[in-house]
């Protein structure tokens, strides 16, 4: 059983035309709320989907997408998301298009970092292929063991909760510990 993620993002779904580029961003890899882009532009054609892999290498982070020069391109303006190890975000361009270019600004740490990757947009000439049309996800899939960090708060409430009642001080202070290894274990680990 996979449980699904309370993190929502843009259902998208492709049509016959439509080709599927993979961009990866990768978050908390070179510091707090760091934003890695890729060093090269996004490239998608018209009617086609750009997928942005969002993949977290520290603690849980809260980042917005957002663009405003896109509107010619696609009906993506803004998406929240809440990023535990990774996400996938989708992002369809119509295909009716002129080719240009427009910006998605990544932004973590409640503002205080700030990231734009550059798509640019192609047309691509047109085929006639028939394929079923096929549908994202509507939220990404849960994958792996508990995180390190949820088992350690659960270890923490039990030993504060014994503390509490029993009043014994190394219990709180166990507690404490138990937090602190867990948060800096998740947010060194190397994946």
């Amino acid at each position: 059983m996979n449980p699904l993620l309370p993190v929502g993002f843009l259902a998208v779904s492709e049509t016959s035309t439509a080709e599927v580029t993979m961009t990866e961003i990768h978050l908390n890899r070179s510091g707090i709320n760091s934003i890695d882009i890729p060093p090269e532009n996004a490239h998608v054609d018209c009617g086609g989907t750009l997928r942005i892999r969002f993949k977290n290498r520290g603690a849980p982070i809260h980042i917005t997408a957002t663009t405003s020069n896109a509107g010619m391109f696609t009906d993506f303006f803004h998406e929240n998301m809440y990023v535990i190890d990774e996400v996938m975000l989708g992002i369809s361009l119509r295909k009716e298009c002129a080719p240009g270019f427009f910006d998605i600004d990544i932004i973590a740490g409640y503002g205080a970092m700030k990231a734009t990757l550059r798509v640019e947009v192609a047309v691509k000439p047109s085929r006639k292929e028939a394929k079923l049309e096929k549908e994202l996800p509507v939220q990404p899939e849960a994958h792996g063991r508990p995180h390190l960090l949820m088992v350690a708060m659960g270890l923490s409430l039990i030993l504060y909760s014994s503390w509490y009642y029993t009043r014994i001080d190394l219990l709180n202070l166990a507690a404490f510990i138990a937090l602190i290894v867990g948060a800096l274990f998740v947010w060194y680990r190397q994946t």
